[in-house]
């Protein structure tokens, strides 16, 4: 089992199984020149969309959860880019192309699905008092005060 129970959220346990898919369907398929280029930048967007996932759902309040969830959508459109490219360079066959835009969009509808349901229980939200803001007051950047007692 994951910390708090995190194999238990379907989006990111099909989220994972997407970005497995991508190391072990679609990385492969790429000439070796793309290994520092376009595989990369596949694996990182892949590996994204759970890990935005997981850390949405370890914070504390809903807003900071769909926010997560909105990096994860991201990473999640960004690796359709990456495949898309791939396809139509010819690095990457239509079948796998097809099936894997297919898990894409559905792991895309799950996650906005996942993002409504946030946003309509409003979790942790009860727990603030009114008016409270998580960050601390900003206090303005003066460079040229380190140090007033030493001669100018």
């Amino acid at each position: 089992m994951t910390v708090m129970n995190l194999d238990k959220l379907e989006v990111w346990t099909r989220s994972k199984e997407f970005a497995l898919e991508i190391y072990k369907d679609v990385v492969p398929c790429l000439p070796a020149d793309e290994k520092w280029n376009l595989a990369q930048q596949l694996k990182r967007a892949a590996q994204s969309i759970p890990a935005n996932i997981a850390e949405g759902h370890g914070r504390y309040h809903y807003l900071d959860n769909v926010r997560f969830c909105y990096f994860a959508r991201g990473s999640l459109t960004e690796v359709q880019s990456h495949m898309t490219l791939a396809n139509e360079l010819g690095y990457l066959p239509n079948e796998i192309y097809t099936k894997m835009t297919a898990h894409a969009e559905s792991v895309g509808k799950q996650l906005n699905n996942y993002i409504a349901y946030l946003k309509r229980s409003k979790q942790g939200e009860i727990d603030y008092p009114s008016g409270y803001t998580v960050r601390d007051e900003i206090t303005p950047y003066l460079p040229d005060t380190a140090d007033e007692s030493s001669p100018q």
